[in-house]
């Protein structure tokens, strides 16, 4: 796989798994709508998957628990398995980068996305610290080469100290080595600050940046002048919902902005 962000990578957000308080009884269910949901974006002229344990309600903030990661493997191993040639990326909520770089190294994923990889933040999880320390030294451990895309203010949170954005960008690329940036709204499905963006790009024009929520069929070019990629999902759901299937008029009507 090439090691730069697709243009855009689409979000298949798994059902609540085995261990979470919402999780519905099958796993098979579990991986049918996955696989589902990657055959619409597919068809939709999409590339490049990222599979996140989005159902899992609240989050641990760190380290998730063995069966979490046991599920998350299998389904990375199972759409893997259709889908040999698109670009497949995973992210463990909330923050467990230790868990997401083995399973995808184990898994034959090609990134992960990690939301606090530098820094702390205040989150609805509490404090999260980034463990940029740790992720590095496993990926080398392991001989990985998988990418770190990793969250810069990340949504859902507020950084901890005076900390201004050019210093987090700068930190994240420069000393946390970080393959990519992903820039977000303030919460799942809100749009990014355009304006963020085009500083970002500006101060950085050598970096890989993606934006990471908010991008529909009405804002994607915008974003797309100062971004290299964007991840997708809460738009192109039925009825705009972040846990409904892909909506293959919704992703039509993106892609065709995308172009």
């Amino acid at each position: 796989m090439s090691s730069l962000p697709a243009k855009v990578i689409g979000v298949v957000h798994l059902l609540p798994l085995p261990g979470s308080p919402l999780f519905g009884g099958s796993m098979d269910e579990i991986i049918s709508r996955a696989i589902s949901d990657c055959h619409a974006y597919a068809a939709g002229g999409i590339t490049s998957f990222i599979i996140e344990n989005f159902g899992d309600v609240p989050f641990y903030p760190n380290e998730v628990k063995p069966v979490t990661v046991a599920a998350m493997t299998r389904a990375v191993i199972e759409v893997k398995k259709i889908f040999p040639d698109m670009s497949l990326g995973l992210n463990v909520l909330r923050n467990d980068a230790v868990a997401a770089m083995s399973i995808a190294s184990v898994a034959g994923a090609d990134f992960i996305r990690v939301n606090v990889h530098v820094g702390a933040v205040v989150s609805d999880q509490g404090i999260i610290n980034g463990k940029a320390y740790a992720t590095l030294r496993l990926r080398r451990a392991l001989g990985s080469n998988v990418k770190i895309y990793c969250d810069v203010d990340v949504k859902h949170s507020v950084q901890i100290g005076n900390y201004d954005l050019i210093a987090q960008v700068s930190d994240a690329l420069e000393r946390a080595l970080a393959d990519a940036i992903i820039i977000t709204g303030s919460r799942t499905g809100e749009p990014v600050d355009v304006n963020k963006l085009q500083k970002i790009r500006s101060r950085f024009p050598y970096a890989k940046i993606i934006v990471g929520s908010g991008a529909n069929a009405r804002n994607v070019a915008t974003l797309l002048k100062f971004a290299d990629s964007v991840i997708v999902g809460t738009s192109v759901k039925v009825d705009g919902v972040t846990s409904n299937p892909v909506d293959a008029r919704r992703l039509q009507a993106f892609m065709k902005s995308v172009r």
